[in-house]
């Protein structure tokens, strides 16, 4: 993997606004101190498998967070992304792509219009955004260690699938 990324030509992206609770922001402005950015594209609050993911992130975030910027972003509203944050107790930071071609210029917009999801790494140089690897996300993959401990079960994972909330069975 890492010899791949190596190979890769970092790719210059144009100054996108976002939005987050503050309102307005640029992507430059996610970095915060840090000189690479970690954005994970998320369906936002209305899939379940984006949802496992980003419990999974919540956990790690500390650790991501000292190591680069890190930021979840969605099509939601920041108002929305904020409850639904509130209700799975989610610490990282959120913006969202509402309004901008954001997600659609980085790939992660499919054929029919919805909305698909993945990873972005981006990297400041000097004045510049370059984006420097990225990778589509989906069930079953290495983003979501409950898949591995599935994995372990005699029965794999079956025919289970995530859900916002799970009552006594």
């Amino acid at each position: 993997m890492r010899g791949i990324q190596a190979a890769l030509e970092p790719a210059p992206v144009k100054v996108y606004a976002l939005a987050n609770g503050a309102g307005p922001v640029k992507l430059s402005a996610l970095f915060g101190d840090k000189s690479e950015l970690v954005v994970v594209h998320n369906m936002g609050a209305s899939c379940a498998y984006c949802t496992l993911w980003a419990d999974g992130f919540n956990g790690l975030y500390p650790h991501l967070a000292d190591r680069a910027a890190f930021c979840v972003v969605t099509p939601d509203s920041p108002e929305t992304q904020a409850k639904f944050a509130a209700t799975r107790g989610w610490r990282f930071p959120m913006a969202s792509h509402a309004g901008s071609e954001f997600a659609a210029d980085m790939g992660y917009r499919g054929a029919n219009g919805g909305w698909m999801p993945g990873l972005s790494v981006f990297q400041r140089r000097d004045a510049e955004v370059v984006r420097v690897s990225d990778t589509g996300m989906g069930p079953y993959d290495d983003f979501c260690a409950a898949w591995h401990m599935f994995d372990m079960l005699p029965g794999g994972a079956g025919d289970w699938r995530p859900r916002f909330s799970y009552g006594a069975r």
